[in-house]
């Protein structure tokens, strides 16, 4: 008995060979014939070597005089470091068990804590309200920013000068001002008490690189929330809390973080007020930590010890920053969020 195949029989079977027949084919192309690659990629390579030849002299210097230097520190932070030969002699853990021995460290901590806490909520209350202030100005708002901006170019010589002047308990400015209203101003920089309100009137001088920040922030809160929150009804102050504030506060969180930095480090308004030279009157109260590592490492020549202070201190400042960074963006609002 024999069976024929029917046409319908076959076409599944010629069907099936053909794709298997495109398939090879396909497969011996690609393998034999490599177009070109696109000239996008070309593109897309030489723009990425052209951005790494333009940052290499920053990466250098980076790693050189910023990456170096730490680690080199860190390594002198565990000897006793020579600089007249230039040796460093291991000593372990010793500059750091004599940290918490000697007390003119905490004393010193224990005064650029108190700054910190002081200074850091005044400089974002000053600037904000300048920025404010600067906000609803019209006509010549240019100039009156350009003069609010000025003490921040202002050298800090410059300015140690004026505010010893300003704040002499015999002939100062402000001191002969109260005498008008009979007040007996108090000694600035000589009385304890008053020598961290003085270093932080100082600050309050140069706070324009923050209210700039401040006032770019309001620039970019928009108009029509406080046009809805008009016809509904709400006060100026209603508004601050309700709207400006939310608003800016991914400006306000930046900069408590930069100013809590700033503050760790303070050193310029605290040296040129009280430590230019040997006639300083407070020398507990305005010992603060940066100028303490100064003194270990540039007139001790205890350069061990002063590499484990500086250590100390940047771990520190990073605890106290994860924990605000941890800690802000619960009170931030951005962009983004619905």
């Amino acid at each position: 008995m024999s069976i024929t195949s029917t046409p319908e029989a076959l076409v599944p079977a010629e069907q099936e060979a053909e794709k298997k027949a495109e398939k090879k084919a396909g497969k011996k192309r690609r393998w034999f014939r490599r177009g070109p690659k696109p000239a996008r990629d070309h593109y897309n390579k030489r723009e990425a070597i052209a951005g790494y030849l333009f940052i290499t002299p920053w990466i250098i210097g980076f790693l050189v005089f910023t990456a170096g230097a730490m680690i080199y520190s860190l390594y002198i932070s565990f000897s006793n470091y020579n600089l007249a030969t230039n040796s460093a002699r291991p000593v372990g853990l010793d500059n750091y068990a004599e940290l918490f021995d000697d007390p003119r460290v905490m004393v010193s901590l224990a005064n650029t804590l108190f700054y910190v806490v002081m200074a850091v909520p005044l400089e974002i209350i000053f600037a904000l309200v300048l920025a404010m202030l600067l906000n609803r100005v019209g006509r010549g708002a240019g100039i009156f920013r350009t003069l609010y901006y000025l003490p921040k170019m202002t050298p800090a010589v410059a300015t140690a000068a004026v505010f010893f002047l300003l704040l002499n308990g015999n002939s100062g400015v402000i001191n002969e001002f109260l005498r008008l209203f009979g007040i007996d101003g108090p000694q600035w920089l000589v009385d304890p008490a008053w020598v961290k309100p003085s270093i932080v009137i100082m600050t309050l001088w140069t706070v324009a690189g923050t209210m700039v920040i401040f006032l770019a922030a309001l620039k970019n809160v928009p108009t029509e929330l406080y046009e809805v929150a008009s016809l509904d009804g709400a006060g100026s102050v209603r508004k601050f809390f309700s709207i400006t504030l939310p608003m800016i506060s991914g400006a306000m969180f930046f900069n408590v973080i930069v100013l809590s930095i700033a503050a760790f480090q303070i050193f310029d308004q605290a040296y040129l007020l009280f430590w230019r030279d040997q006639s300083n009157s407070s020398p507990e109260a305005s010992l603060f930590y940066a100028i303490y590592l100064f003194q270990q490492a540039f007139r001790q020549f205890n350069f061990g010890f002063a590499a484990a202070m500086a250590w100390l201190l940047f771990v520190i400042i990073m605890v106290i920053t994860v924990i605000q960074v941890k800690f802000g963006n619960r009170f931030v609002y951005y962009e983004g969020d619905r």
